[in-house]
């Protein structure tokens, strides 16, 4: 699926991901942040979606549908991290199969939740000023676990669209 390009822009070399590619792998992220924004809506005892991520780009909340976009763009970027980093040579391998796309899933969900939820997250909320912001690194329990369960879920569509369709080239 990815090995040519008629625009000659560099892409057509061997093993570049396409603007097809790029765009099936961006469409899974956008998928699979549908179950992580439910599992955080509904199973969080805060609302993240509806005041936090509002209020990590300076939007009033409370304001789920604003939540919820900035939820879905994270999971397209994320989509597309996920790209930059299977690329690297120790885990291409990996990356084109099926049991190394479910692997990766679950890795992917320990490293998002590790670096976002329980570092990231909680600095910037701090820096915007949420009064509600959590402590530094957030290891807050239950929520971590969930958070890990949520964005391996969220990472499988990732992971199996990129082995089956578009890191195959």
């Amino acid at each position: 699926m990815a090995t040519r390009s008629a625009a000659g822009d560099g892409s057509a070399r061997r093993g570049a991901v396409t603007p097809a590619g790029w765009l099936l792998v961006g469409l899974a992220g956008f998928v699979g942040s549908i179950p992580l924004g439910l599992m955080m809506q509904y199973g969080n005892p805060e609302p993240l979606l509806a005041l936090a991520l509002p209020a990590m780009y300076g939007l009033p909340g409370p304001n789920l549908l604003a939540g919820w976009a900035l939820h879905q763009l994270h999971g397209v970027a994320l989509a597309v991290a996920y790209v930059g980093v299977v690329r690297w040579r120790p885990l291409r391998a990996h990356a084109r199969s099926l049991a190394g796309a479910v692997g990766l899933a679950a890795a992917y969900g320990v490293a998002t939740t590790l670096v976002l939820s329980v570092l990231v997250m909680p600095v910037w909320l701090a820096l915007v000023g949420y009064p509600y912001a959590p402590a530094v690194p957030d290891l807050a329990m239950p929520e971590k676990a969930w958070s890990v369960l949520g964005h391996a879920l969220y990472a499988l569509p990732v992971t199996l669209v990129y082995a089956l369709l578009v890191g195959g080239e």
